[in-house]
């Protein structure tokens, strides 16, 4: 039967001892640099390789977090990185951006790659496609539910990593670029300033319309490992200590006993909660009991007290590694004691020889009762071999120091780092594009009302699950029709592939895809893809990457400065968004679900609003719902500036027709027609 493991995070050495000691199999680690929680202490390559070291020695796996988007100008500082952990010791690195991912596979054929769940795989077709590439794991998005789970377990032969407890985003992890735009610190690149926790208000809510209660599937444990998940990983990494403890005693006990002890469950709640827990996503129950906030009991139910007793929790060191002992004693002759555990064995003598008895010998229950003696270390005794003449003696201090001598070269030989493999790998060139200019534009639609004056686009993408009608009604007005394939294809994968497989007979020919899974379906069905910023291409070696995954377009990511994008090497066509309403977060838990107002009225004209007055726009396909900015982008005045592009596009979400018309002309004749816009990024960048 499948053994799941409990994953723990860390970002101290104080939680990575809470975590061993609490029952964790596996833990999850940051390094200074390229990590997802840059806010937490994290570690050095120096602090890796004791942490590795402490880990090992008890049977516990480590794996490093890369899983932010990478730079051109870092690409080889995070290779490099990558490269001194794996000798570190590391057992696994989990990556988002698929253009360093390429580059470890091709040098460290032999490390183990973690998909992140900051590449939003949420469909089987994503599991597909990251287990042919290479990938040992996928880490599921949050919002899966059960049944969606088990769909993707049963159809891919791939490790699949759960959340189970911890923090939930209001976004799709990967596609959530709010903090972004607000204030220049991109979740992407691991700096999010957690605006979503800050009040947003929708009629009839709570005032906090983007604020999720915290996840915890803990009592489900053995029910995901049936399902053929492998790993229960809890949130976390900028948490105390307790918190860490607290959580893996509570996946421990439900996984060992299949259910969590009154007692642990209450320090859970208090340790951290957002007024309760939820398990929403996983039931499959999309409600107002999916929100929820800190409030002041949750902040005072962390007390002094409750702290201590966690702490005092996990003060001894659990004993789990069994191990195998033969004690040899022949009077004359020194002692002989061989210490085995599952994959070494060490062999000491004892400094002075064995006497003959002047009365008693030394029996086997004295002996092990000496060698039980483990305390402070990880091992216990399992079973003993005891060989004697049967008249020989030696003082118990002797078979102490014996002990202590083998578990600590049992130890050593615990601890030392493995051997890897690392080949050379030459990056792909940068700067070789800056010359071109974006000569064409494309748009793109959430609707089929498409006015005569794109008819010069080089490319229109219009809803996947538009009218067949409509499809054929613009491709014979002689647009260059293309699919938009949903970002969140939650739930939806088999209609998906029935809609590409009708398209396809209908003649339409280009797709676009925004995540990986998208990109394996349409590409199965031999279409001209074209990569949405969802894919989140900020280097050139990504570009490379989806080049070879038969991309023949790429939108980039629209983090991404003027200089960077200029900065750009490899060969496929890219180009950027160049105006409308950026679509700050993909969620499946629309924001007026906390609401009076019902989900499916968030056409556009449903308005989310901050502390500060500003709108910002909620626009659902029925599956997800995109929050879009407050304040219209638009480039008009600056897309000429701009090198290293073949293309730039217009996206429209909520415009009606004269407005679609109205943007694209004042576009055209560089004169805004917003009295506020934005020029989102390009010009001032993220950290």
């Amino acid at each position: 039967m499948n053994k799941c493991e409990i994953l723990a995070p860390a970002g101290s050495m104080e939680s990575v001892i809470a975590a061993a000691k609490s029952g964790a199999d596996a833990i999850y680690i940051g390094a200074k640099d390229f990590s997802a929680r840059k806010a937490a202490e994290n570690f050095s390559i120096d602090e890796i390789k004791e942490v590795t070291s402490y880990c090992h020695e008890r049977d516990i796996l480590v794996y490093l977090t890369l899983n932010t988007l990478i730079f051109d100008s870092e690409m080889e500082s995070a290779l490099e990185l990558c490269k001194n952990a794996y000798k570190a010791g590391i057992d696994a690195v989990i990556v988002q951006d698929m253009g360093l991912a390429s580059l470890i596979k091709e040098s460290m054929p032999d490390l183990a790659l973690h998909a992140s769940t900051q590449l939003s795989v949420h469909t089987a077709s994503g599991a597909r496609a990251l287990k042919e590439l290479g990938f040992a794991r996928v880490v599921l998005a949050r919002e899966l539910s059960k049944a969606e789970i088990k769909e993707i377990a049963d159809a891919v032969d791939i490790e699949l990593e759960v959340f189970v407890h911890g923090a939930l985003c209001m976004s799709v992890s990967g596609q959530c670029y709010f903090s972004a735009m607000l204030g220049s610190r991109s979740g992407n690149r691991g700096r999010c300033a957690q605006p979503c926790r800050l009040p947003f208000k929708v009629k009839g809510g709570n005032g906090y319309a983007l604020s999720l209660k915290d996840s915890s599937l803990v009592q489900y444990l053995k029910e995901l490992q049936a399902l053929g998940v492998k790993s229960a990983k809890i949130e976390g990494r900028m948490k105390r200590p307790e918190y860490v403890s607290v959580a893996v005693r509570a996946c421990r006990e439900s996984l060992d006993n299949g259910f969590v002890s009154e007692k642990t469950a209450e320090n859970l709640r208090g340790v951290f909660s957002r007024t309760g827990f939820t398990d929403g996503y996983y039931k499959g129950k999309r409600d107002k009991n999916l929100f929820g906030f800190r409030q002041k009991d949750d902040v005072t139910s962390a007390t002094g007290k409750l702290l201590s007793d966690i702490r005092n929790s996990y003060k001894d060191e659990p004993k789990k590694a069994g191990l195998s002992m033969t004690l040899s004693l022949k009077s004359g002759e020194k002692a002989e004691l061989k210490v085995r555990d599952k994959n070494h064995t060490v062999t000491v003598y004892s400094e002075t020889v064995a006497e003959i008895a002047k009365s008693s010998p030394l029996t086997k229950e004295s002996a092990e009762k000496s060698l039980s003696k483990t305390g402070g270390t990880p091992y216990f005794l399992e079973s003993l071999e005891f060989i004697t003449d049967e008249k020989a003696i030696i003082p118990s201090s002797a078979i102490n120091a014996m002990r202590r001598e083998a578990l600590e070269k049992l130890g050593e030989k615990r601890r030392e780092k493995k051997k890897v493999q690392i080949f050379p790998v030459t990056l792909a060139e940068t700067g070789t594009n800056s010359q071109r200019k974006a000569g064409a534009f494309c748009a793109r639609f959430t609707d089929t009302d498409v006015p005569q004056e794109f008819i010069k686009a080089e490319r229109i993408f219009i809803p996947l699950f538009a009218p067949v009608k409509e499809y054929e009604r613009l491709i014979s007005s002689k647009f260059n029709v293309c699919a938009e394939i949903p970002r969140g294809m939650f739930g939806i994968e088999n209609q998906i592939k029935l809609r590409l497989t009708e398209l396809k007979k209908l003649g339409v020919k280009g797709v676009m895809v925004s995540n990986i899974g998208a990109l394996y379906l349409a590409r199965e069905l031999n279409f001209e893809l074209h990569g949405g910023f969802g894919l989140n291409i900020v280097n050139t070696q990504s570009l490379v990457f989806y080049e070879k995954m038969g991309l023949k377009s790429a939108e980039l990511s629209f983090e991404l400065t003027k200089n960077q994008i200029a900065n750009l090497g490899g060969s496929i066509e890219r180009g950027i968004i160049s105006s409308g309403y950026l679509p700050l977060m993909l969620t499946r838990a629309c924001p007026n679900l906390n609401s009076s107002v019902k989900c499916s009225s968030c056409t556009g004209k449903e308005k989310m609003q901050d502390r500060l007055g500003e709108n910002f726009i909620l626009k659902c396909d029925s599956n997800c719902t995109e929050v879009l900015n407050s304040v219209y982008l638009t480039l008009c005045n600056e897309i000429d500036i701009f090198c290293g592009l073949d293309f730039h596009t217009h996206r429209f979400t909520v415009e009606n027709s004269v407005e679609k018309v109205e943007n694209i002309l004042s576009f055209s004749s560089k004169q805004p027609n917003f009295s506020k816009i934005t020029r989102g990024l390009y010009l001032r960048g993220v950290k």
